[in-house]
């Protein structure tokens, strides 16, 4: 049984939305089996910008620094998503459960899975591991999965860009 299917890869996949916007309705459905979920959606014509608007309700989680304001905001929104859990066998996965009810539209399911996953990563890791790239201007959501709980760049590119910069700005010679 899996004990968390709403936790890592649900943050992750919603930051892949959101470092990554995908052109259609079907590059949305591919990167939710790029993250692992397996259920079919019923097709709704508002489906792409209902999800984008998912997205970017997230993103007002991800730039809210404080921790009760970062629970504010997941509260509502598990509060419009969630349903009462349900035990759940589909598509070969074994058993797991859904905090949604069935059958829902894709924007309705990745709110319920990505609010829900994104507190449970917050709980579980802490409420500082989701953030914006610090280096700047990039802008790109970064992920904290690290064991010591300090990832602050969203690639090694990054991270090294922003070291340089440290450098030169001591007055090292480049």
């Amino acid at each position: 049984m899996h004990l968390n299917p709403y936790g890592e890869y649900a943050v992750l996949l919603a930051a892949s939305l959101a470092n990554e916007w995908p052109d259609s309705r079907a590059g949305v459905v591919e990167r939710t089996r790029e993250f692992g979920m397996t259920m079919e959606f019923p097709v709704c014509p508002e489906d792409h910008q209902r999800t984008r608007r998912v997205v970017d309700d997230w993103l007002e989680i991800v730039r809210t620094p404080d921790p009760g304001g970062r629970a504010a905001l997941l509260n509502t929104q598990m509060a419009d998503a969630t349903a009462y859990p349900r035990l759940t066998d589909h598509d070969g996965e074994g058993w797991h459960l859904h905090y949604r009810d069935d059958n829902q539209a894709l924007p309705s399911v990745l709110r319920a899975v990505i609010s829900v996953g994104t507190s449970l990563h917050l709980v579980t890791r802490g409420m500082h591991r989701l953030g914006i790239c610090a280096a700047e201007p990039c802008g790109q959501v970064v992920v904290d999965v690290t064991r010591n709980g300090r990832q602050r760049y969203c690639s090694v590119r990054c991270a090294n860009r922003a070291a340089v910069r440290r450098h030169r700005s001591r007055g090292a010679p480049a």
